[in-house]
Formats: C-alpha cells, structure tokens, sequence
C-alpha cells in the first residue's frame, strides 16, 4: 500500500473512532464557543515571501524531530522571529499530533493558525474550527473530486480558508476546478519522500493570476525563499529546518530576513 493510501486510511480510522466518542450533533453544538477567525490567506499575501512555520513532532520519514519540545515555547519563538502564519500537524497516527497541540498553538500566539492533517470526511471541518484553526490543508491526491469540492465547499462554509495541496499537473487542474484560492505546491514525493523543488518551478508557470501559492517541503535557508520569490511564490512552508534548529526563534529571523515588516502586518 502507498504512503498516502495508509495515512489517509488511518484518518478515516480516526475519524470514525472520534464520531463514536462525540456525535456530530455535539461536536456542532460546540461552535457556538468557537475563537475569532484570523486572516490565514491575507497573512500570506503581504509584500515579499510570507513565512508559514510548522510545529510537526514525527514525521514516516524523519522519526522522531524534536524530543520534549513545547508548543508554546516553539510557537512564541516562530511569531518572535517574524512568522506570518502558523502550521499545525494534527496527525496522531504518523505525525504524533493531535487536537491538544492546535488549541494551544492557537492559545500561544496571534497568528493565524493552518491545521495540518488528512482531511477526508466533512466532520474532521467541524473539529478543526471548533479546536481553533483559521485554515485546513485540504490535498488533491487523497480525494475524488467529489470529495474535494465537497470538503472546500464545507470549509468555505465555517469560515476556514483552505489549503489545497498539488503534486502534479493534473492535480492543479482539479484544485483549479473548485476555484482553490490558495494552492501549495509540494515538493515531496508522498510515494517516496524524495523532495524536488523543480516541482514549484514547473507548476507555478501553469497558475493562473491572482492565485496565492504557497511551496511546501524541502525549504531551508533564505536564498532559497529568494529564488522562490522571484518566480512568484507567494509563501513557504517551512517545518523540519525550522524543529531541528538549535533556536527556532533565530531560525525562523534568519529565513524571513525582514521580521519587523512581518511584525507590522498584524498590527
């Protein structure tokens, strides 16, 4: 079984597994204490190349990235260092994630907050706005379309902006037939894991103007998110480089270069 095809497998696990334990007539009653939205799509779309920093704790192909490290120690240092928004795996199965991480992600900081996990059923939307995510990552290669236009149709619905992550060609061509606003590009093979950046170079020749695009894996030092930059990319993803690095708060200044502009996007 492919890579994808067993995460995805595992997500629809959960989910099953979280619907037995609260309804969904339940989870939906819980809205009404949802937290204020914050702008994720316009924290991404401020002059130059916005930052996305992601807390992840495992990944399938690092293991184990930063043992005893703290949300809220790691967040503070991301919106310190001048992180336009942040990225939150969710993913327990794989990734070591969960809902405790995104709610004090967003309990830490006043950035807007993109949940990071593998979106396959209409109920996992309610969780995420209800645990205080700004955003889903919504990815093209584990859906039909059905299942994708469906899913942003629902997010667009609770007031979270999306993420709609491609691979390929054609894959941008389905994100483009749901009128995705904001697209990721990944540079990771999720058959193999290999990264390429020449993904993001190839694709962003076939976006069509007034798409925000966000390249995602394999993203390291700043000469890189120049090069990125002037091919019009339009944010990073930034995670492992910045969980691995001795001080992340310094890590996440030495990217963006200019965090007091990012600083005063929010102000």
């Amino acid at each position: 079984m492919r890579m994808l095809e067993q995460l995805v497998d595992a997500a629809r696990r959960g989910v099953e597994r979280r619907r037995s334990e609260l309804p969904p007539a339940e989870l939906e009653a819980r809205l009404g204490s949802r937290p204020e939205q914050r702008p994720f799509s316009e924290a991404l779309t401020r002059p130059g190349i916005s930052l996305i920093a992601e807390f992840k704790r495992r990944s399938p192909s690092a293991g184990e990235i930063r043992p005893g490290a703290t949300v809220e120690d790691v967040v503070r240092g991301y919106e310190q260092g001048g992180a336009a928004a942040l990225s939150v795996l969710t993913d327990e199965s794989h990734f070591g994630g969960n809902y405790d991480d995104l709610r004090a992600a967003r309990a830490s900081c006043e950035l807007p907050v993109l949940q990071k996990d593998f979106v396959v059923d209409r109920y996992q939307l309610y969780e995420a706005a209800v645990n205080g995510a700004d955003a889903v990552l919504l990815i093209v290669a584990a859906l039909s379309d059905t299942e994708l236009a469906a899913l942003y149709d629902g997010a667009r619905g609770l007031d979270l902006d999306c993420l709609v992550e491609i691979h390929d060609e054609a894959e941008l061509e389905r994100a483009l037939a749901v009128d995705a606003d904001v697209l990721g590009i990944n540079n990771r093979n999720l058959d193999d894991f290999s990264v390429d950046l020449e993904t993001t170079r190839e694709l962003i020749t076939d976006v069509p103007a007034g798409k925000t695009v966000v390249s995602e894996s394999g993203i390291s030092d700043r000469a890189t998110l120049e090069e990125l930059e002037e091919i019009g990319v339009d944010a990073v993803l930034v995670g492992e480089a910045l969980m691995r690095a001795p001080d992340p708060e310094a890590k996440v200044r030495e990217l963006t270069a200019d965090e007091e502009a990012t600083r005063e996007h929010f102000l």
